[in-house]
């Protein structure tokens, strides 16, 4: 969805979440508080989460910077890596995971998402294995758009917003993330077949596309809870993930 000039109801759902702090270089924008149910030592713990940005602009008029924001991809300025396990180079099978940063699901063990969930498991089945690699992609935060246009994507799924509603309404598409290098890196460590670890048919159509070898999907749900429910349907029926049955909440 594309516009232009940002809607103002969204505006007004953000303004009294983002507050101004002057610096001497611009300022900081603090986005928050955001409810964030943690998973803690096996107890759920409901913290309320900020995030800043620094930018050299200073201004109150938060959907200006809203809207520049929307065609800064502030994730870009990270670096991805790859964790390979076993003989990932001459195996006859291995299994590999596309995997995009989770600041929330990742570090804080946010019960928001599954993608916490999803990191430690499939670290773990590489390592049952026997064979594999996890790529870890820094740059692919909240789908492509950045932890701080993340955080008000939250706020406005907060009100009633869906995942790709969210996206969408502050100008991004519904999953901006490309693939390209880690798939570079893939070819350079390995030129046999892979088994991709993944819900999302995006990440297998990209291998394939690129001329890449994929004997098979393993499907990696799991970690379904109240928190994530609506999120994990929206990946279904607006995002296009494949669903298995009994491994994901039915309607």
């Amino acid at each position: 969805m594309e516009q232009t000039i940002l809607d103002q109801k969204v505006l007004s759902v953000l303004k009294d979440k983002i507050q101004l702090i002057p610096t001497t270089e611009g300022a900081i924008y603090l986005v928050g508080p955001i409810k964030l149910p943690v998973n803690l030592y096996g107890e759920t713990v409901v913290f309320q989460w900020y995030c800043w940005l620094n930018y050299e602009e200073v201004t109150e008029d938060y959907g200006k910077i809203i809207e520049k924001l929307s065609s800064v991809n502030l994730a870009e300025l990270q670096q991805s890596s790859v964790l390979v396990y076993g003989d990932f180079s001459d195996n006859e099978e291995a299994i590999i995971r596309m995997h995009s940063i989770c600041h929330t699901g990742d570090i804080f063990g946010s019960k928001r998402c599954d993608c916490g969930y999803q990191l430690k498991q499939s670290m773990d089945m590489i390592v049952k294995h026997g064979t594999g690699a996890l790529f870890y992609l820094a740059n692919h935060e909240g789908r492509g758009i950045g932890l701080f246009s993340k955080a008000m994507a939250y706020i406005l799924q907060e009100n009633g917003y869906d995942t790709v509603d969210a996206n969408e309404s502050l100008g991004f598409v519904d999953d901006a993330r490309n693939y390209d290098d880690a798939i570079m890196v893939l070819k350079t460590l390995r030129s046999k077949p892979v088994t991709l670890m993944t819900n999302n048919p995006k990440k297998l159509e990209a291998l394939k596309n690129a001329g890449l070898k994929v004997s098979s999907r393993k499907p990696l749900w799991g970690d379904i809870s109240e928190f994530n429910e609506n999120y994990l349907q929206t990946k279904i029926k607006r995002s296009g993930h494949l669903q298995e049955d009994g491994t994901c909440p039915s309607d």
